[in-house]
């Protein structure tokens, strides 16, 4: 088990940046894969980011070349850059973990990126509010 805390969420202007944390209880260095996914208002929980324990990442089409995860195994720390924020980004951002192998999977073929379903992930943090003004 793993207890997530996510801290870094605030409120910035459309074309601004922000840092997400998330810190875990435990090592996640080869143990867990990694998540952020993120709910609007009136909207179902989304796969934002996510990486695994080989280091591939797969990321949402809509925040492709903007945002970056990435992980601080030492410091068991988790984060995502996010870059050129747009009012659309506003929601409450989670961190999530789940243990290997964390792969897509569609009908009978997988392939190694984690997972963007929340259904998959196992471990969840409290989130923390991104708002983004236009």
């Amino acid at each position: 088990q793993v207890q997530l805390t996510e801290s870094g969420g605030g409120s910035v202007q459309a074309g601004g940046s922000l840092k997400l944390v998330c810190a875990a209880s435990r090592m996640i260095q080869n143990r867990f894969c990694m998540a952020w996914f993120r709910q609007a208002a009136g909207k179902e929980r989304e796969g934002v980011a996510a990486i695994n324990t080989d280091g591939v990442t797969n990321y949402v089409d809509s925040v492709k070349g903007r945002f970056t995860i990435s992980a601080d195994n030492a410091k068991n720390t988790l984060f995502l850059q996010m870059n050129s924020l747009n009012p659309e980004d506003t929601a409450t951002y989670y961190c999530a973990a789940e243990r290997p192998p964390c792969k897509t999977c569609t009908g009978d073929r997988c392939y190694p990126e984690p997972p963007m379903e929340a259904s998959q992930w196992d471990y969840w943090g409290q989130g923390t509010q991104v708002n983004v003004a236009s």
